[in-house]
């Protein structure tokens, strides 16, 4: 069973970003997949203002990681491994403590490391509908 989330335009991310975490409270590592300019990012920047982080969220294509501060949760991290050519590269900036940190994890490309990524980990799919609205599928 899948559980899909609509994104009708950007003043409904604030409270799309709040149920997607309502609706998984125990989890902390989500992997966003979708085509460049899906709005992952766009939706990882929605989540983190939910959790408080106070800092600019961006994408950290070329860091590979950010690392934000939330009053709320302490720690959030947020990796991009588009540029990744090999999963082990992943391992090279110690992505296994940070996701074994119990801090939020949000991954976009995550298919670029394969099987380093946790088992309970939440796999989201973005999608563009109409250049505007976006659908986010969660396969449970």
């Amino acid at each position: 069973m899948d559980k899909e989330f609509h994104i009708q335009s950007l003043q409904d991310l604030p409270s799309v970003a709040k149920e997607f975490l309502n609706t998984f409270p125990d989890c902390r590592i989500f992997a966003f997949n979708g085509k460049m300019g899906a709005g992952k990012t766009t939706f990882i920047k929605a989540l983190c203002n939910v959790l408080g982080v106070e800092d600019n969220v961006c994408s950290p294509s070329f860091a590979i990681v950010n690392v934000y501060f939330s009053p709320s949760c302490q720690e959030v991290y947020h990796f991009d491994f588009y540029r990744l050519t090999n999963p082990m590269q992943a391992l090279d900036i110690g992505t296994e403590e940070y996701f074994y940190s119990g801090q939020y994890c949000f991954i976009e490309w995550g298919e670029n490391i394969g099987d380093l990524i946790p088992e309970d980990c939440i796999f989201a799919d973005i999608e563009e509908l109409n250049g505007k609205s976006r659908k986010i599928t969660v396969r449970l």
